[in-house]
C-alpha cells in the first residue's frame, strides 16, 4: 500500500512538473518569445538552456530577469538588445523566467 500511494505522490508531481512545462511554453509562444530564443539553441538571443546555465545557483537571477524582460537588455548576451515586453503581465513574466531558469 504505501508504495502505491508513493507512486501516487510521484507520478502527480512528474504530471504538475510536465503541466508547467507545457503552460510555459504556451506563454513563450503567446508573447513570441520563440522568434528570437529556442530551448536549446541560439537563435537571436541565447538559449534558454545557456540563460539557465550562466545564472545557475544565482539567488538574485530570477529578480533581475523579470526586469530585463519586462524593461529590455543589452550587452550580456552581445550587441543585438532586447526590446522591452511591457505589456506582459507580471504574473507571466514570472512564470516564464521561472520555467527559463529550470531548464536543463
Amino acid at each position: 500500500m504505501k508504495t502505491l500511494v508513493t507512486c501516487l505522490f510521484v507520478s502527480a508531481g512528474l504530471l504538475v512538473s510536465a503541466g508547467n512545462a507545457l503552460a510555459s511554453d504556451a506563454l513563450a509562444k503567446k508573447y513570441n518569445c520563440l522568434t528570437c530564443h529556442a530551448v536549446n539553441k541560439k537563435l537571436i538571443g541565447p538559449s534558454y538552456k545557456d540563460v539557465a546555465g550562466k545564472y545557475k545557483g544565482n539567488a538574485g537571477a530570477e529578480a533581475m530577469l523579470i526586469g530585463k524582460v519586462k524593461n529590455g537588455g543589452s550587452g550580456t548576451w552581445g550587441q543585438i538588445p532586447m526590446p522591452p515586453n511591457a505589456s506582459v503581465p507580471d504574473a507571466d513574466v514570472k512564470v516564464l523566467v521561472k520555467w527559463i531558469l529550470s531548464t536543463k
